[in-house]
This record gives structure tokens, sequence and C-alpha cells, in this order.
């Protein structure tokens, strides 16, 4: 009896995993991977950390010194027109809930306040479909903006991409040097540099560059609203978040195209308005982030976007 009573157990047990193994399998059958490639550029030229390239009105020689952005919300766009949310790969150091990190820097030549890793895609799943098109956020969700850059798991641990409480993250972050306005050692790097240990970013310092910083191009949420500076805000009047869309986008043919060139392309980068931030701090009343804002796809100063230039579709090389 007692031997028959084992046998039944040992395959009920053995029938538990079974099931549990197959129900796996078709779980992973529901869902297929993607990546979505990016690739920074100036023009049409690929980005390179210690290259110089002509930009803005004027074509002025400029060295980029960071180049860094956020993405979050990715869907892929079905041939019916719905949009399934993109589950990113939990990889501890670039993804975040749905949030991933793009940086195309690698700590060399003039972009000694970044890391030596780079990251140049997005990584996770959507449901099995036939996909035709994307669409992701240009910057960070409301509820993850707002909180303390020291204690965030990464890639929202890097200081050098915060702000502060109110103000959150810089969605963007691309610093310039120009040749008469040359970023100075200690102007660069009050605002912090990071190393990496292990598999996640380590942020070090905070801040806002000073005095003779080139032209800096930091993106982020302003008119955020707190009882207190070290309280988070419950709104901000200009998230400044961006919404793109490729409605003809296939993440094995085609890759999207960050373009240095495209944003800058209707400043002067050897002047900055008086009484403003070297660049654009993506204050209101700036008046060297109109044409950037413009070509980040925001509304600014009143005057409605012509529409976003800064992302565009390419095809991906083999």
């Amino acid at each position: 009896m007692n031997k028959i009573i084992s046998l039944c157990l040992a395959t009920l047990s053995l029938t538990a995993v079974v099931s549990l193994v197959a129900r796996q399998r078709l779980q992973a059958s529901d869902t297929q991977p993607v990546t979505i490639q990016f690739q920074g550029v100036a023009g049409d030229t690929l980005f390179r950390c210690g290259e110089s390239y002509p930009l803005g009105r004027e074509s002025i020689l400029t060295t980029p010194a960071d180049f860094r952005f956020y993405v979050s919300e990715v869907e892929l766009i079905d041939t019916a027109g719905n949009a399934m949310p993109m589950t990113l790969e939990q990889d501890g150091q670039w993804q975040y809930q749905n949030v991933a990190l793009l940086d195309f820097e690698d700590k060399t030549g003039a972009c000694a306040n970044g890391t030596t890793e780079t990251r140049d895609r997005v990584t996770g799943t959507v449901p099995v479909g036939d996909y035709v098109g994307l669409r992701f956020t240009l910057g960070i969700p409301f509820a993850l903006n707002h909180a303390d850059a020291a204690l965030a798991p990464s890639p929202l641990n890097l200081t050098s991409m915060w702000w502060n409480w109110r103000g959150g993250y810089k969605f963007v972050r691309i610093d310039l040097e120009t040749g008469k306005m040359a970023a100075s050692p200690s102007a660069t790097k009050s605002e912090g540099g990071q190393g990496s240990h292990g598999g996640g970013h380590s942020g070090h310092g905070n801040g806002h560059p000073t005095g003779g910083a080139g032209f800096l191009i930091h993106l982020g949420s302003t008119g955020c609203q707190a009882a207190a500076g070290s309280q988070q805000p419950t709104a901000c009047s200009n998230p400044n978040r961006v919404t793109v869309t490729f409605a003809d986008f296939d993440p094995a043919a085609n890759v999207v195209i960050a373009d240095l060139a495209a944003l800058v392309r209707d400043n002067t980068l050897m002047t900055n308005a008086p009484n403003t931030p070297v660049g654009c701090m993506s204050s209101p009343n700036d008046g060297d982030c109109l044409g950037i804002m413009h070509n980040f796809g925001l509304t600014f100063g009143g005057q409605a976007t012509p529409g976003q230039t800064f992302f565009r579709m390419g095809d991906r090389t083999p």
C-alpha cells in the first residue's frame, strides 16, 4: 500500500513539474525579443569622442564632450495601429522599469566627464505580433523623475544626469566645446563624473557647470512646484517630455538616429544670451533654447514647434 501511495505521489510531482515547464514555455512563446538600435551622429558622420564637427548656424568647429539621453515608454505599433508596450530587460545597468539610458560617449578625449561603457540599444520583449512602427518618449516618467539619484537604481543613479528634487533628471545631456568658449575642466567636472562598478553605474558629484563651459544642452522638466526644495513636486508646468513616433519602422532593418547637427542647426554656438546659463538648460526665458526646443519637438516661448528633427530613422548596417 505504501509503495502505491509513494508511486502516486511521485507521479503527481512529476506531472506538476511537467505542467510548470509547459506553462513557462507557453508564456515564453507568447512574447518575442526585440532590440531597438540607436546611433549618435553629427550630420552624416558617426559620433566619436575626440572628434570635431562643423555645427550650428555658422558651422563652427565643435567638439562634443558628452552625449547621453534617457528614453522611456517604448512601444511597437502593429498593423492595426495598436501600440504594444515593450517590456524592457532589467539588466541592472542600462534599463530600469520602462526607462533606458542611451550613452554614446566613452570617457575618452573631451568626454572625460562620462563613463567608459557605451550603450546604443534598448532591449526587451513584446507580445508576438506583426509590427510596423515605433513610438517612444524622450525623457523619464514623472513618477521616476523626482527621486533621489543617490539612492536610485542604475541607470537612474547618475548624479551627472540629475538636477535636483524639483527638476529631476536631465533627460538629455549634450555638452559642446567650441573654440573660444572651450569647456574648462573645472567647469565641466563640477557637474560630476561617474565610474562603473560591477553591473551598474556609480554616480558622483552634482550641480551645474559654470563659466566658460562651451555650449551645454540639458533638457529636463521646469516649473516644478513643491512645498520645499527637498520635497518632490506634484506637477511641472513644463514637463519637456517628447513623444517620438516612426509610423514605418522595422527593428530588424532600421535604426533610430540622434543627430547633434540637426539639433543645433538654428543656434549660433559662439554666443550666449545675456544673463542666462551657458547654452540651453531648458529655462523658459532663455532665448538660446528656442531653436533647440523646437528641434526636440517642444513648444517654446508660446511658439509651436514645426516638428522634432533630433531623431530620424535610418537603415541598420550589418
